[in-house]
């Protein structure tokens, strides 16, 4: 009898697993670098949540992950693969795997809600089109829009937009979905649906998900780990409850949304005085 371990993911192992991650984007001034040395690790099955101040490398991760970009030193791995080391059909093969939710949704304009959810059907698969019918309103119906199937995305709410990119993400069956900004320009009771499908959604798919966010409440109630981005490290990772017990100072700030802390008000610069021209002292000295 054949050996099929061989072939099945050891599913104590990371799905995604960043090891030593150095990346840094060209600038006038020199690299601008966004991640230093970074480790860390996504669990399958869970909602990973990567949080942190604007800036501060989550989205460049998701990029990383989908080959966007490569890492200038270290190895990002899927499923035990460097995703920089493949060839282009390796790394399309692994996207397969991936589903995206574009921030704002990114949906195509000149098409319905029905054919926006078909398009990675019809553009990766082989499948008749009764067969993706069946799929596109599955998909729909698992996001409460199937009978919005042949609204135009102008005819539809942002919840709605963001709602009908979420079953496009899900339409191949990814084993992994990276969400950038979901939550990002909604009302309170599109946020809330929209955070409560992506947890169902991982938990009944049993996929994997990485969520970048900067809604506090939401994403601490949904994620299984947090892992908080800061000047091109990681300031904090682990269970929400313990992230929020975090002594890290620029923690402390991020999770009470305090205004004064290590993430200054002020971007770096030249003093006031020599940007002006100014001499305080003189100043003062003539109103005495």
């Amino acid at each position: 009898m054949p050996d099929i371990s061989a072939h099945c993911p050891d599913i104590e192992s990371p799905l995604v697993d960043f090891q030593d991650v150095t990346f840094a984007y060209p600038a006038s001034s020199g690299d601008r670098v966004i991640l230093s040395r970074v480790t860390l690790s996504v669990p399958r099955g869970k909602v990973t949540a990567l949080m942190g101040a604007s800036g501060g490398g989550k989205t460049t991760v998701l990029r990383l992950i989908g080959g966007q970009q490569k890492a200038g030193h270290g190895g990002v791995l899927f499923d035990g693969k460097n995703v920089g080391d493949m060839s282009q059909s390796e790394l399309y093969a692994a996207r397969r795997r991936m589903g995206m939710l574009f921030q704002f949704g990114a949906l195509f304009t000149d098409l319905s809600v029905f054919d926006n959810v078909a398009f990675p059907l019809r553009e990766h698969t082989s499948l008749s089109e009764a067969l993706i019918r069946d799929i596109v309103l599955m998909k729909l119906n698992a996001v409460g829009l199937r009978g919005a199937r042949d609204l135009m995305p102008s005819e539809v709410s942002g919840g709605m937009a963001r709602r009908v990119a979420l079953a496009r993400a899900i339409v191949l069956d990814p084993e992994l979905i990276m969400y950038d900004e979901p939550f990002a320009g909604l009302d309170p009771i599109s946020l809330g649906t929209a955070a409560q499908l992506i947890r169902q959604l991982n938990d009944t798919l049993g996929i994997t998900s990485i969520v970048v966010s900067h809604d506090l409440e939401e994403t601490f109630r949904i994620a299984d780990k947090i892992i908080i981005l800061a000047n091109g490290g990681i300031a904090a990772q682990g269970t929400p409850d313990e992230v929020r017990r975090s002594a890290d100072p620029l923690v402390h700030q991020f999770v009470n949304a305090l205004s004064e802390g290590p993430v200054k008000f002020h971007y770096p610069g030249p003093d006031v005085e020599s940007d002006f021209g100014v001499n305080t002292s003189v100043q003062k000295g003539s109103r005495s």
